[in-house]
């Protein structure tokens, strides 16, 4: 792995921080961005089913990146020999980050099936933590772990 970054390094570095920018940026732009627009839809139908149809496009969109960016932080970690805290805390920080995208996958399958059942009480309510907790917290999540990058890489 080592001899993979030495000749490699730059373009591993650059996918793991597009990976970071891809999933953290578009979590940022959904909340935003288009989520308030989303809410200004009058009809609650129209409204539920323009907001799961979005996440669900994200959400195929950052899973790729998502993994993509675990492989370029192995061979990173492999290939510089980075150690310590730091490391430590950014790998806590994108696992909490994966399973709470996780869940929040599994969440937003479920509504859409509910959605598409006609069920749009019960569709509603497995999405409703998504915009006001969830989605927040790995905002966060995401932040620090870029900054923790950042510090790892030094001025």
């Amino acid at each position: 792995m080592q001899e993979i970054f030495k000749n490699y390094g730059t373009i591993i570095v650059f996918l793991h921080i597009l990976s970071a920018v891809v999933w953290v940026g578009g979590m940022i732009a959904i909340k935003v961005a288009v989520h308030p627009v989303l809410q200004s839809i009058d009809e609650p139908k129209i409204r539920l089913g323009k907001t799961l149809r979005v996440v669900g496009r994200l959400f195929n969109l950052v899973m790729p990146f998502i993994v993509l960016s675990a492989l370029c932080g192995i061979f990173i970690l492999k290939g510089v020999g980075y150690s310590g805290a730091i490391i430590h805390l950014k790998e806590t920080l994108w696992t909490l980050m994966s399973v709470n995208y996780a869940y929040i996958y599994i969440k937003r399958w479920k509504a859409q099936k509910l959605y598409e059942a006609g069920d749009m009480a019960q569709a509603k309510e497995m999405v409703k933590l998504l915009p006001t907790v969830l989605l927040p917290i790995n905002i966060v999540l995401g932040l620090m772990a870029i900054f923790a990058g950042v510090m790892l890489r030094g001025f």
